[in-house]
């Protein structure tokens, strides 16, 4: 089967959103120490996850014409990152914080390959930023929703596109980014590579 490009990712929300626009894909997986390195801002640690899995991944192809995509998503809460809970009660602790706040989240997306009629490998980034406020959440809520939805898998204890989506009252951004996967950020750099989301047989 042909497909445009290789997915560092298992995340299945990263994947509906590359079929939304249309982009077939294979997965290649790409384990790496995602620790954050000691003074570390918030931007610069996810888009160098998103390099890192990309990179990682482009290491073990052989097919180096199709161009890699690697993502990483985090929250940022008043200047802290909010990562994946280690259990259901920092998952709770999470989202308390988060109830009646404004918190940013941040998509970095990182494309690596030589691209349509090219020779050089090269690599292109661009990083997402939304804001989304919370309403309040009641106590209650909080133990409901970790009951219903798995959550240690996301940034932030929520996924803006399950249950959670009736906790959101504002998005100043992108709704896809929020996701894990910005369609706009990613369509651009794909174009980089020759990939036009509405010029292909």
């Amino acid at each position: 089967m042909s497909y445009d490009i290789f997915l560092a990712s298992s995340s299945p929300r990263r994947a509906e959103l590359l079929q939304q626009i249309g982009i077939s894909f294979q997965r290649c997986s790409a384990d790496i120490d995602e620790a954050q390195l000691p003074g570390e801002l918030a931007q610069d640690y996810v888009c160098r996850l998103a390099t890192e899995k990309a990179r990682a991944a482009h290491q073990r192809i052989d097919d180096k014409c199709r161009p890699v995509l690697g993502a990483d998503t985090i929250v940022v809460l008043e200047g802290t990152m909010l990562g994946k809970p280690k259990d259901n009660e920092q998952a709770g602790q999470m989202l308390a914080r988060l109830s009646n706040n404004w918190h940013e989240v941040l998509t970095a997306v990182t494309v690596i390959g030589e691209g349509v009629g090219s020779t050089e490998t090269r690599l292109e980034q661009l990083c997402s930023l939304t804001r989304v406020h919370m309403r309040e959440l009641t106590n209650d809520e909080i133990i409901a929703y970790g009951r219903h939805e798995v959550v240690l898998d996301k940034a932030g204890a929520y996924a803006v596109q399950g249950i959670a989506a009736s906790f959101i009252d504002r998005i100043e951004g992108s709704y896809s980014g929020v996701m894990g996967l910005p369609l706009y950020e990613t369509s651009e750099l794909l174009k980089r590579f020759g990939i036009n989301v509405l010029r292909r047989n």
